[in-house]
């Protein structure tokens, strides 16, 4: 029995959710009804979790491990779930005591400080979902007025539990089905789970059973569309025009804040995590330019179960993955690896739609490999899905490609498939060195035509003039963070030799790291770099 709360308590849990969510993951998603019934809750929720286990810093407080993983999960979150969960844990980790043990009161109290985040961050709540249950979680933990840990966590847990049997009443004034809320049941297997650590019970991390996939033919009903927004200056004023364009455009409209930075005053930038479901996809990102810069933009289909699915062929038979690259060298690369290469340039809708009918199969997933192609990838995966199952990963670059396709695995049910896919390239950490073709200003200063820029998710953490130096110095920042295996796709701007020199310093500064080096000759980055 713990009596507080401590750093390495709050790993477990978030460890231990991980497991439960995954084991509990098709229950989960065959609830899904709201907003939208498209069978994904389940899914979002190990997703979102899967960012905020590999987002932990290594911190050795309560506080610090919590803050750093609910960042994680507020930077990966998925869908309307996630995002709303993700921001209850963010405001739970603000409230908590950062210089004193986090018992039974201190914890209430950041139970109902997360409560507050949650509300706050959702245009319209709705009644009878995981708002609700998380409501009566932290009514309960309050009510306990106890600073026996153990005590609060049980209350807690006792009253989630309540809230989620009378979720079918609350939506059901909505015309819903009499099942109860997905998200919510996803919160009290959290707490579920937090009140085993503080009992000192044995965690469950066993891998799930496998199970059949649920979702089926549908029919879509609009875009899911979810960004991170960078905001530079008044950033009160201009989220509270966000949130009204976006209500405006569509609905479940979720605005929370990341990094606060202090952009009221002109000083750091703020960063914002944005989802909304919308007709049209254009509107709104246009709601988010308005308001800063958006990126790292993940746009999915909205598709609604049409009847309770099951797999249109036999678990292994006829499935392809269809990949984007950039150049013939990582086209051989996917090719050998078993995927159907499209090249980039000049892409269109048609040429994808045409590749993923050559594939001939029944069961296709779709590999973008860079954000500005998940539009086309999506709007491929509606033509062709008429005939077939496509699933769209929204992989950002070559190289979390290359990590979805190391797991992919025919023997496996394919929405099962598709989940191991996207946890692999969630994993990946995904940079790149370019060389600058003309002079610009970047968000780390100028920089002139010729100069070497390292980016990170699109944007320029550094400057420098030998692209051997650069990439190095690119490396260790991002194991810094954590990393057993790195992969360096070489561009046809490499020098032959880069390879090979990187693989050297990595094995003397990083020995217990795996490095993979492979021609890809892109003609854009001279190098693109993951790391798992």
């Amino acid at each position: 029995m713990r009596d507080h709360l401590d750093a390495d308590a709050v790993r477990r849990w978030f460890v231990g959710t991980l497991a439960a969510l995954r084991r509990q993951q098709p229950e989960i998603d065959a609830l899904n009804v709201f907003p939208v019934a498209d069978s994904d809750t389940g899914t979002n929720l190990v997703l979102t979790f899967r960012a905020a286990v590999d987002a932990d810093t290594g911190g050795t407080t309560a506080r610090d491990v919590w803050a750093a993983l609910a960042r994680g999960a507020l930077l990966g979150a998925r869908g309307n779930s996630g995002m709303i969960v993700s921001q209850l844990l963010a405001g739970a980790a603000d409230a908590l005591p950062g210089d004193a043990p986090v018992r039974g009161r201190a914890l209430a109290a950041a139970l109902e400080a997360a409560v507050a985040a949650g509300y706050a961050a959702v245009v319209e709540p709705v009644e009878g979902t995981v708002l609700s249950v998380a409501a009566a979680a932290a009514g309960g933990a309050v009510g306990a007025d106890s600073d026996e840990t153990a005590v609060v966590t049980s209350a807690a847990l006792r009253a989630a539990r309540l809230a989620l049997e009378g979720t079918p009443a609350q939506l059901a004034a909505l015309g819903l089905p009499g099942v109860v809320d997905a998200g919510g049941r996803g919160l009290v297997v959290m707490l579920d789970v937090l009140d085993t650590v503080v009992r000192g019970g044995a965690l469950d991390l066993s891998a799930p059973a496998a199970h059949r996939p649920l979702a089926g033919a549908g029919e879509q009903t609009g875009w899911e569309v979810q960004y991170l927004l960078d905001v530079e200056t008044d950033a009160d004023v201009r989220i509270d025009g966000l949130r009204s364009r976006l209500a405006a455009v569509g609905d479940s409209v979720v605005v929370a804040c990341v990094d606060s930075g202090d952009g009221t005053t002109g000083g750091a930038k703020s960063v914002w995590t944005v989802h909304v479901h919308a007709d049209d996809i254009g509107a709104a990102l246009e709601a988010g330019l308005d308001a800063g810069r958006p990126h790292r933009v993940v746009v999915t289909p909205l598709i609604v179960d049409a009847v309770p699915a099951v797999p249109t062929v036999a678990p292994g038979a006829d499935r392809a993955v269809v990949a984007l690259v950039p150049g013939a060298g990582l086209a051989e690369l996917f090719a050998a690896a078993g995927a159907v290469p499209v090249d980039e340039a000049g892409l269109t809708v048609e040429a994808l739609v045409d590749a993923v009918e050559r594939a001939g199969a029944a069961e296709v997933v779709l590999l973008p490999n860079d954000g500005a192609h998940a539009a086309v990838a999506e709007a491929a995966s509606a033509v062709a899905g008429q005939e077939r199952t496509v699933s769209v990963l929204h992989t950002r670059s070559p190289v979390q490609g290359i990590a979805a396709l190391a797991v992919a695995d025919p023997a496996r049910p394919f929405r099962e498939d598709v989940v191991a896919m996207a946890e692999a390239a969630a994993a990946t950490r995904s940079a790149e060195i370019v060389v600058a073709d003309r002079a610009g200003l970047t968000i780390v200063g100028p920089c002139r035509a010729g100069d070497v820029l390292a980016l990170v998710d699109g944007d320029v953490v550094a400057i420098g003039t030998e692209l051997a130096d650069v990439a190095a110095d690119l490396l260790d920042r991002l194991l810094n963070a954590g990393g057993e295996l790195v992969t360096l796709v070489l561009g046809a701007a490499a020098p032959p030799t880069l390879g090979d020199a990187l693989a050297a310093g990595l094995r003397t500064r990083w020995p217990f790291c795996e490095v993979h080096v492979l021609a890809g000759g892109q003609p854009r980055a001279a190098l693109l770099i993951g790391v798992e």
